[in-house]
């Protein structure tokens, strides 16, 4: 048996968790990620927020719109104002403005007004904040893109500087930290632009759902 035996080489790497590959790109990356995290942080609330917010309003009740045509029908219009007033829905609200309008000489086109208005002051509730997802979904990106630049040229500019032999390992750390902000920002702005693009969604069905709910009302009154 041959006594020399061939050397294996050394395969292990250093192994990094994830604080330390976010938070050891320098002073300029560990400011960048600060904002990322702030930022993500911000659409997780209003994500969440609206989400809850949004599916609370969506609960729409049959029964109810059945309950209001028959207190209508009777002429009892205060009774069908108070039905509206327990429910406490985007579909309740709206009906409520539409029974306070019936009489007093009013038309069936300012009832349909009166409910139109109420539906935009509703629809504006549902949508609120929403808009910032947006904005956070664009700006996150190009936020961690600046980090990787800001990181590439203090990378270039300390191996430009360098009064050694040029080190490329020096390099490598550099763009591999200055890559993280990237990474984040992405991260960041995925997220958030998938939140804002389903939180759309449920914001439209609920919409279409009170459009369904003024259309039975204005058709029980006219």
């Amino acid at each position: 048996m041959d006594s020399t035996t061939a050397t294996k080489p050394d395969v292990s790497g250093e192994t990094l968790s994830l604080l330390d590959l976010l938070f050891n790109g320098g002073i300029a990356g560990g400011i960048v990620i600060s904002i990322l995290l702030i930022l993500l942080f911000i659409a997780m609330y209003i994500y969440f927020e609206r989400f809850f917010a949004i599916k609370s309003a969506s609960s729409y009740d049959k029964i109810f719109i059945q309950n209001i045509t028959a207190e209508i029908s009777k002429g009892n219009t205060e009774e069908a104002q108070k039905i509206c007033v327990n429910t406490q829905t985007p579909f309740a609200r709206i009906t409520e403005k539409g029974i306070s309008r019936i009489g007093n000489g009013n038309s069936l086109e300012d009832i349909r007004s009166t409910i139109q208005n109420a539906a935009e002051l509703e629809v504006y509730q549902l949508e609120k904040n929403t808009s910032i997802l947006a904005t956070i979904s664009g700006a996150a990106p190009m936020i961690g893109f600046l980090g990787t630049v800001i990181g590439m040229v203090l990378a270039f500019h300390q191996l430009a500087t360098s009064s050694a032999q040029a080190d490329m390992s020096l390099l490598a750390e550099g763009i591999y930290t200055a890559m993280t902000t990237t990474v984040a920002g992405l991260v960041v702005g995925i997220f958030a632009y998938l939140g804002y693009n389903h939180l759309v969604v449920k914001t439209d069905k609920v919409v279409n759902q009170m459009q369904q709910t003024a259309t039975d009302f204005l058709d029980i009154i006219s």
